[in-house]
This record gives C-alpha cells, structure tokens and sequence, in this order.
C-alpha cells in the first residue's frame, strides 16, 4: 500500500450527537458523506477537555506525559507545564520522518499561556511557548490560543507572523477551512505524500456565526431540550450506533423541564446560533473535500473527524468571567464586547460573547452524563468518522474502544513510520497508545491495554466491558459498558473485589504519569 494523504479534523466542544450522522437534525451533509462511505467509531475517547486531548491526540501518550495535565498555565511540574514536553514526539514530527508534508491550519493551544487582554506577554516560539512550526509542522496558520471571538481572534498567527489585519467578511472558521484548502493545493502540488491537522474552533462559545446561518435554524428549537434528547437518542438507536438496551439519562439535576422555561424564543435562539456554527464547520469540511475531489486524490487520502471534548454546559455570566481574560473588551471599530448570556441580547454578532448553556449541551451529549470536564461519557464520548476507501468499509459502525492517543501509532503504522526512541538528542517516552489499523480493516480488534482518564480530579479507567469512573470528590462508580453505557446502574457496592483491582491499577498508572491530586494550587 503507498502511504496515503492523511488528514486530521478535529472540532472543538462538539456533543456526541451533534451531527447528522451521529442523530442530530444539524445539516451535515459533509460530514455525512464521508460516514456513507467511510466507518463511525461509536466508542472513541477524549480527554474531557480542550488542550488536554490535544496534548494527548498529537503525542499519542496520556496528557500528563505530553505535559498538559490540566491547562496552558505552568503548574511547575513537567505533568502540568502547559506546553508539549522534549520527552515527546508529535503526529507531524513522527510523519516528516517518513517523508511527510506537515501543515497545520486552526487552533493549537498545547504551547503555554497567551491571555487576550495581555499581549505583551505573549512569547510564541519562546522555552516554554512552542509552536506548531517547532513541533513538526511545516506550515501553520491559525491561533496559538484557546477560544476567542470567531471575527477577531487573538494570536492568529500565519508561519510565524501574527495576523494584524481582518477582512470585513472575516470569520475565523471559514479562513482555518480557506487556509486547509490552499495547503492542501500547494502540498500536492509539492509531490510527496502531507499531513494536514484541521484544529476548529467551532462550535466553542462564544456564540459567534453569520445571520443567514443562523436563519436556517431559528425557530428549529421551540420544541426545547428534552424533545431534542430524547428525538437524538432514538435516531442514535436507529443508526445503530447505540444499543438500544441503553436508557437514556435523565434530565440533569441542574436543568429543568423545557415546559418551565421563561424565555423560550431566546433559548431557541441560542441552540440555533450553536447549530449555525456547526453547519459552517461542516460546509468548510465540503470544500475541502471538494478539493480533494479535483485534485483526485480523495481515495488516497485517510480522513479522521473528531471532537476534543463532549458538550460544555459553562455559563457565561456578566460577572465572573471579566477576570479570565479569554476574550478582548474592546473590538477595533470601538464597539465594546457584551459578554454574558443576557436574554436581552441576541447571540451571533461579534459584540456579544455568549455560550449556549448546560441544559443545551445535556442534549449535545445524549444521551449520556455529564460534560465537557467530566470523565462520565457524556465529558469524554466523541463523535468519529474515518474515511478511507482502500481500507474501510463503507457505511460501517465499528464499537470497538479506542482513544485519542491510539490516533498517532495508527498514522505511524499507515505510513510506515517508525515512532522513534530518540529525537533531536533526547530521549522519547514509549507511545502508550496503539495501532488500530486491524479496526479499519474489519477485524474484531480490541485494545490490548486499560484505557485511563484524569482531568481535574475525576478519574476513570476501563478494562473491557468494565469501567471505574469518580466524579471529583465523589468515590468511585463501577459500570458495565456492555449493559449500560450510560452509566445509570452503579454496580460498585456488589463487586467490592473487581473496584479494588480496578482502583489499584489506576493508582499506578496515575503515579506513573506524575497525576497529582486535584486542585493544584
């Protein structure tokens, strides 16, 4: 086999249900044209948080190894520094070694802390502040930061220079999907085989998209939450992604019953704008296919769709928020920035700065527990879709377990890559991740280790069809993933012996992997 063009895409806090092909009433056309043809993975893991699962998906080695336990804030431990450690390789660096084209278009977010309201602290390319261009890649445009306004964002950077200057008609999702195209031509150009990572910030609060975007969807949602939940899970069933054995969650006990909402033309309002920004990634997706189609090369090039992270039920107050120093107050034409979910202000326009709220993202994550931050599935669940012709079937499910850092030694494997020992004078920590290559070829493959999770104090690990899983500071749960992925059935009291090997073996994976105890201060 040649090694193919490979292409990682990776959206940001999009809930396991929130595309078409994984049961949601989103337009994803795109997305589901290379599901039609291509294999979803029902049981793909995150790290339950944006850099986290970044670390972890470029490394192929657990966050804490990659260095970015918890955030880009150093924490003064080589687990916590917020930035990529030496001791570790990259997607790209492990692929330039097989001759790969290397390029990056989106957000990166694995190299130090870059506040928006403090510019000149910024120190891209500084110890401590890598950048993608230092970890592999040949090319890279896009923010060196977390979130930020989808018209203006902060630290755009574009091969090392920051980006001063913003079209009228700027929106940063349409330009990571412009860029992806252009890299795409001139690597093809080139000749030798490229990795391309796609890194969206969508649909990430704020709540930023175009009117007419929006227009599609206003007036979609008046129905409310628990009508979504509950249509989402039974097409989930349909499309056989799920067993239907599975009952969905409850409501969570921090939502209430859509019938007692005040505010019901906002809320709907505010799910449309969330599912705007969806249909836009999805429609930068289709011209990068479209690309792809004119160039012929489509069925030479392995496609990946991911999401970082499940739904994020984050609430964007007026008060609380003015301190985190995520967002800029002031907007070049002199507009100030409104932040807060005011239902006296319409979400979309670039002077607002809203998220779409826990009872709407209880219904991204259907029909699961919990979110974004949480090793429950709903925090942890990501939708996936592989697209590869010479190898996977078309219109597949496969339900086998798989983690964000099994996504590199596959690439390695695919391109014949080997993942290297020693790297630039250092030594390189083994990858913990593994190949699923047998996967994509129709094999029963399963994982051959646990897979482990901690982020923020909740921890998990699952061995099989068993998983062990707390919610910070709460003791330890047991379910059976076969019976009961939802995790509605605590079979901890019963299986006393089974939560004791299980927590045991977690104890020595957190100790390998230097995890401390949650907070960190």
């Amino acid at each position: 086999m040649t090694q193919p063009n490979i292409i990682l895409i990776l959206a940001d806090d999009l809930g396991y249900s929130d595309i078409g092909c994984f049961g949601s009433e989103i337009a994803t056309p795109n997305l589901d044209r290379l599901a039609a043809n291509g294999a979803r993975f029902s049981q793909m893991y995150s790290f339950a948080r944006c850099c986290p699962s970044r670390a972890a998906l470029l490394t192929g080695l657990h966050p804490q190894q990659a260095g970015v336990g918890h955030m880009v804030q150093n924490r003064g431990t080589r687990a916590y520094q917020g930035y990529l450690r030496d001791d570790a390789v990259t997607i790209a660096e492990v692929l330039k070694s097989a001759s790969y084209q290397t390029m990056m278009s989106g957000k990166w977010h694995t190299g130090g802390q870059m506040l928006a309201q403090e510019p000149e602290t910024w120190k891209p390319g500084a110890e401590g502040y890598p950048t993608p261009q230092q970890r592999g890649f040949d090319r890279f445009y896009g923010t060196l930061v977390g979130a930020g306004s989808f018209f203006y964002p902060h630290a755009l950077t574009e091969d090392g220079d920051f980006v001063q200057d913003y079209p009228d008609d700027f929106y940063y999702t349409d330009a990571i999907s412009d860029k992806a195209v252009d890299m795409i031509g001139e690597a093809h150009t080139a000749g030798a085989p490229f990795f391309l990572h796609v890194a969206y910030t969508a649909p990430h609060w704020p709540l930023h998209a175009p009117p007419e975007d929006i227009a599609k969807y206003e007036g979609a949602y008046r129905a409310g939450w628990d009508s979504l939940r509950r249509n989402r899970h039974e097409e989930l069933n349909s499309l056989g992604i799920l067993d239907p054995v599975w009952r969905i969650s409850p409501r969570d006990n921090d939502s209430h019953p859509w019938e007692t909402e005040e505010n019901r033309d906002w809320e709907d309002l505010r799910m449309a704008t969330y599912a705007a920004m969806i249909d836009r990634m999805d429609q930068g997706i289709g011209r990068i296919l479209t690309k792809l189609d004119a160039l012929e090369i489509t069925d030479d090039t392995l496609i990946i769709f991911l999401s970082d992270n499940g739904g994020c039920a984050e609430f964007m107050a007026e008060d609380g928020w003015r301190d985190h120093r995520s967002y800029v107050p002031t907007l070049p034409d002199g507009r100030r920035v409104r932040i807060g979910n005011r239902v006296d202000m319409r979400p979309g326009p670039a002077d607002t700065f809203m998220s779409y709220d826990l009872p709407w993202a209880n219904a991204s994550n259907s029909p699961f527990r919990l979110y974004k931050h949480w090793v429950h599935e709903g925090g942890i669940s990501s939708p996936c879709i592989v697209h590869y012709p010479a190898l996977v079937e078309a219109d597949s499910v496969c339900h086998s377990p798989v983690q964000f850092i099994d996504v590199l030694p596959t690439f390695a494997d695919l391109a014949g890559a080997e993942y290297p020992s020693e790297y630039e004078g250092k030594a390189i920590q083994s990858v913990e991740g593994e190949s699923f290559r047998p996967a994509l070829e129709g094999a029963d493959w399963q994982r051959e280790k646990p897979l482990y999770w901690e982020h923020e104090g909740n921890r998990a690990i699952r061995i099989g069809e068993w998983k062990l899983v707390s919610k910070h500071p709460g003791a330890w749960e047991l379910y059976n993933m076969i019976e009961d992925r939802t995790e509605l059935n605590d079979l901890s009291a019963g299986e006393a012996e089974r939560v004791a090997q299980m927590s045991g073996m977690y104890a020595d994976w957190a100790a390998r992997c230097e995890v401390r105890d949650w907070p960190l201060d």
